[in-house]
């Protein structure tokens, strides 16, 4: 099997689970390349030269799949270079429990066993792609959320909206965000969007401190097509895809829709949504007793 390696710059006192990592896919017969700002990484932070294949590259690297080694930030990075490749990609987290990166590190010789037994299935996501005649970029799309934000402090922006042509409204606020069921749990989550579950075929739309208490998120079907038109008083504002940020001047517009590929995960046995949920977000913590 051939297995790619990302990885962030933060691992310290990972080591160990690192070697482990390499150890357990070197016994398993794995061809291994690793991401080259993480292999640059381990050579000099921890002078630890794993022996693999070579380094991850996007014209030679066929790989089966993905391991993504650090947060959900890391995941997330990890999709894009993915992209349409649409490799499996598999999280262990070796910082805090994520929706994402979901294995922990006392949890990576099981996982990796279980990658060879084939145990594992795979979870479709959807994602977002947006398009706009300012925007070239080619890694137009996000796995959790698209993101339209004011850059300052002070002026608001307006953000006009229309699904599948039809007006909705004109949110003034910080932003607005437009998030797919796997972003329900992460920045919208925190400006109170509603929580989706990863086999919905939804996306939802959460304004960033509206300035009206009567504007609330809203769930779509994800076959929608969103147009929006930004303004802002100090002529220009940010488009953050997944934490992928790039500025453009007031005025302009942008159509979003769910894209045309999806994101494949690998989840195990005992790693389903709702536990995650219970874990992380501490639903149903109550120091009363409960008999089940």
């Amino acid at each position: 099997m051939r297995i790619g390696i990302f990885g962030n710059n933060y691992q310290s006192g990972k080591l160990n689970n690192i070697k482990t990592i390499f150890d357990r896919l070197a016994a398993a017969g794995a061809t291994v390349r690793v991401e080259s700002t993480f292999f640059e990484y381990l050579s000099k932070e921890f002078e630890y030269r794993p022996d693999i294949a070579g380094i991850i590259d996007l014209q030679s690297s066929l790989l089966d799949m993905i391991i993504s080694l650090g947060g959900d930030g890391t995941f997330l990075k990890t999709t894009a270079w993915v992209a349409r490749q649409e490799i499996p990609i598999v999280g262990i987290n070796t910082g805090r429990l994520g929706f994402l990166a979901d294995i922990s590190t006392n949890e990576i010789e099981r996982t990796i066993d279980e990658i060879f037994r084939g145990n594992y299935r795979i979870e479709k996501r959807s994602l977002l792609e947006i398009d706009a005649p300012a925007c070239q970029r080619k890694d137009n799309f996000a796995l959790n959320e698209i993101a339209i934000l004011k850059r300052d402090t002070s002026a608001m922006i307006t953000v006009h909206t229309w699904l599948n042509d039809d007006y909705l409204t004109t949110y003034l606020g910080d932003g607005l965000l437009i998030a797919t069921p796997t972003g329900s749990t992460a920045y919208s989550m925190s400006v109170n969007g509603p929580i989706i579950v990863p086999e919905a075929r939804n996306f939802v739309l959460s304004p960033v401190a509206p300035h009206s208490l009567n504007v609330r998120p809203l769930v779509i079907p994800e076959d929608y097509k969103i147009r929006l038109k930004v303004e802002s008083r100090s002529r220009n504002f940010l488009v953050s895809l997944d934490g992928r940020s790039e500025i453009f001047p007031s005025g302009n517009e942008f159509h979003i829709q769910k894209a045309n590929f999806n994101i494949n995960l690998v989840k195990f046995a005992g790693h389903e949504f709702y536990p995650t949920l219970r874990n992380k977000l501490l639903w149903g913590s109550d120091n009363r007793e409960f008999k089940i």
